[in-house]
C-alpha cells in the first residue's frame, strides 16, 4: 500500500538527515512513528473506556497492599 504524507521543510530535513546518519530509509522511521503513534492510541482509548465505566479505580499502593507487595 502506498501513502502520500505532506511534510514541511524542517521535518523532511530531519527526516532525511536521521535516515542518511543511521543508514536506514525515510520509510522505516515512519512507519516506526506510526506504530508508536497506533499502540499509544489504543492505550488511550483503553484507558478511556475504562475511566467511563465508573467503577473504582485502585492505586498502586491499594494494588500493592492487596497483593502483599
Amino acid at each position: 500500500m502506498t501513502l502520500t504524507v505532506r511534510l514541511d521543510e524542517a521535518q523532511e530535513l530531519a527526516l532525511e538527515k536521521l535516515a542518511a546518519d543511521t543508514g536506514r530509509t525515510k520509510s522505516y522511521y515512519v512507519k516506526q512513528a506510526l506504530d508508536q503513534f497506533l499502540e499509544d492510541r489504543a492505550d488511550y482509548l483503553t484507558a478511556l473506556a475504562v475511566l467511563e465505566k465508573d467503577e473504582r479505580i485502585y492505586s498502586a499502593a491499594e494494588v500493592r497492599r492487596e497483593l502483599g507487595l
